[in-house]
């Protein structure tokens, strides 16, 4: 895959989990345990798509830009669109879309929930900087 940057870019976005849903052979990112994005793997663990959310028109206009970007791999084509892993879609552009797939979903989610997270996020931050400073 030439987007070797792609799974430290995405934990590195707040309140990020991630797990493997075996059954889809999915590597997904969830965010209020909600999808944003997903490394579809095949059958021998290779990525195969990487999968994410965009407005409708946006995903559109981009599928029609570049032939490595596709409607969404087993999701609704509207909403979702699909990331050839090995494709010509520039880092940049990528990262730029995955930031839109994250901030669609995360202001989805109930302005409670995302305080939350938020909260949650600063919390970890602050211990972290507590440890480094050696108060641990």
């Amino acid at each position: 895959m030439r987007y070797d940057w792609l799974d430290c870019y995405l934990m590195e976005k707040t309140g990020v989990e991630k797990d493997l849903k075996k059954e889809w052979n999915w590597v997904r990112y969830q965010i209020g345990g909600k999808l944003f994005a997903a490394l579809c793997l095949d059958e021998h663990d290779m990525p195969y798509y990487i999968t994410l959310k965009l407005d409708p028109e946006e995903g559109d206009f981009l599928r029609r830009q570049y032939e490595d970007i596709v409607p969404g791999y087993y999701m609704n084509k509207t909403h979702w669109n699909s990331v050839k892993p090995d494709g010509a879609v520039p880092d940049e552009l990528l990262k730029e879309l995955l930031d839109k797939s994250y901030g669609l979903v995360l202001g989805s989610l109930s302005k409670k929930k995302q305080r939350e997270i938020l909260a949650a996020a600063a919390e970890e931050k602050g211990a972290e900087t507590v440890k480094k400073e050696g108060a641990f």
